[in-house]
């Protein structure tokens, strides 16, 4: 398996004959180099959103054209995209359990809010979500825009994720000291990569309180377009 930031929330996974482009948001990403932008995308067989905002949404319709590519998310929203955009979706909801290329994709809770930006103001986009990603004996945890929330407790004991992707920036989303609490807590990664960070000047820049919060886990501060192998 192989996982590469794209900058913000971006990710590229590549598991099992699956390339997956998560909330692809590089036009406008300052962390983003855009003179890379066909090395990011190219090979890739799927896109998942995790939920409506902008900058996760971000590139999504333009490389699901460019690619001849299924866009996976929350029904409304794909459903929504089917009919306005013309791109192939695959829509479904919590609890639900897809297949991308041998990897199995379970949609579960996040904590947050969803919307797309219309002319008179926020536009429905269903609900925000995480995701369990399971294949080569693995299962990753996205967790998607979230702060703390009970349901992890289940999550966490059912889908037994060894690796989490959490987002940790604060403001929007849980800060370092939060997502090292929950990982604690409700978790037993062996490692875990930080997101939604270092993009702007508002989100903390730098993942050394997430690291100091989780002994004995490998936390890797990821830099952008450098693939991690697990």
């Amino acid at each position: 398996m192989q996982i590469t930031w794209l900058g913000h929330s971006g990710f590229r996974i590549e598991i099992e004959k699956a390339v997956l482009l998560v909330d692809p948001w590089l036009e406008g990403n300052p962390l983003f180099p855009a003179d890379r932008r066909d090395e990011a995308i190219r090979g890739a067989t799927h896109i998942l959103v995790t939920h409506g905002h902008g900058d996760h949404t971000g590139d999504s319709l333009a490389i699901a054209k460019e690619l001849g590519i299924p866009v996976a998310g929350i029904y409304d929203l794909i459903s929504h995209w089917q009919g306005a955009a013309g791109i192939e979706g695959i829509g479904f909801n919590k609890g639900g359990t897809i297949d991308l290329g041998g990897a199995k994709v379970t949609m579960v809770n996040a904590c947050h809010s969803s919307s797309l930006g219309g002319p008179d103001g926020p536009i429905y986009a269903g609900h925000e979500s995480g995701y369990m990603i399971a294949g080569e004996g693995h299962t990753v945890y996205l967790s998607g825009d979230t702060t703390i929330m009970a349901d992890m407790g289940w999550m966490g004991e059912y889908f037994a994720p060894d690796i989490g992707i959490l987002c940790a920036g604060g403001h929007f989303t849980m800060d370092m000291r939060m997502a090292a609490w929950a990982a604690r807590k409700y978790f037993a990664f062996k490692t875990v990569i930080p997101c939604h960070y270092r993009t702007f000047p508002l989100l903390a820049q730098s993942a050394e309180e997430l690291a100091a919060g989780l002994p004995g886990v490998r936390v890797i501060e990821p830099e952008v377009l450098e693939p991690i192998a697990i």
